[in-house]
């Protein structure tokens, strides 16, 4: 059974557009065995880390789990969507609940404001069952040709094709996921827990103010607007800080992901 692979190879270095949309369709359709959701959180996890491979189109394990981690800790504790896996509970909640309840965190606290320490604890017993239920079963799914892995190195490898292709289709890819993993949820969860289900889905984690970031943006990078060049000179209203990659892509303050920019840009990259 392929979830149980510890290292998965490359089956095709070239695959057609045509070829990744038939196998995408197959594997997000009723033809593909899904007994739990982590198959569309680990697609969440590639697509937001699209931008942060190596020059080898390598990802670590640590990076993909802390995706991983952050999603379910927004359907878990923010959304009480306990319910991920079709008969026993799936161990992803159970790590989670137990993190929670032992660390009296209440259900508001979104993982990115966890203790930093806390954090890494997690993404390791996450990354730990990732390595044995959602890899290989992802792996196998797209029938090798996505992505190539290693449990000892601990590093995903995209197909350079597929690489190219979720960069193009990413928008469209999210949106399909999303609908089709809220329709799963929505099976195995209840009401009132499953109401407005797929902005919960959609959403992994709350937009807070990037003003903070401002003054160390500007003590490193030239006082500039990222986009037009023009020259900032810090006056209230007229620098702001911005998503290079949007929002909707990665959920999350990355500080290699923010930029200067004036306020012309800024309103019209919106």
């Amino acid at each position: 059974m392929s979830h149980k692979l510890r290292i998965g190879e490359l089956k095709e270095d070239y695959v057609t557009d045509e070829e990744i949309w038939r196998i995408f369709t197959i594997m997000l359709s009723s033809q593909s065995v899904k007994s739990s959701t982590y198959k569309y959180v680990l697609i969440k996890a590639l697509i937001e880390n699209l931008y942060q491979i190596d020059e080898n189109f390598e990802v670590t394990y640590d990076q993909l789990a802390y995706s991983f981690t952050k999603v379910y800790w927004n359907l878990i504790v923010t959304h009480n969507l306990t319910q991920h896996n079709r008969g026993k509970n799936a161990r992803v909640v159970t790590i989670i609940q137990e993190v929670q309840r032992n660390n009296s965190i209440p259900r508001e606290m979104i993982f990115d404001k966890l203790d930093s320490s806390l954090q890494v604890t997690l993404i390791g017993s996450i990354k730990s069952t990732m390595k044995i239920n959602v890899f290989g079963a992802l792996y196998g799914d797209t029938r090798g040709t996505f992505f190539a892995f290693d449990h000892k190195t601990e590093k995903l490898r995209f197909n350079p094709a597929v690489h190219a292709f979720m960069l193009n289709y990413q928008r469209l890819i999210i949106h399909l996921t999303n609908y089709h993993m809220a329709i799963m949820i929505e099976d195995l969860n209840e009401v009132p827990s499953i109401n407005y289900l797929l902005g919960k889905v959609e959403s992994i984690a709350k937009r807070s103010s990037l003003q903070p970031f401002e003054k160390i943006l500007l003590s490193h990078f030239e006082a500039s607007c990222f986009y037009c060049g023009m020259a900032l000179t810090g006056k209230k209203r007229e620098t702001h800080v911005d998503h290079f990659i949007p929002w909707s892509f990665v959920q999350s303050d990355h500080i290699w992901n923010l930029v200067l920019s004036c306020h012309t840009c800024n309103s019209y990259k919106k």
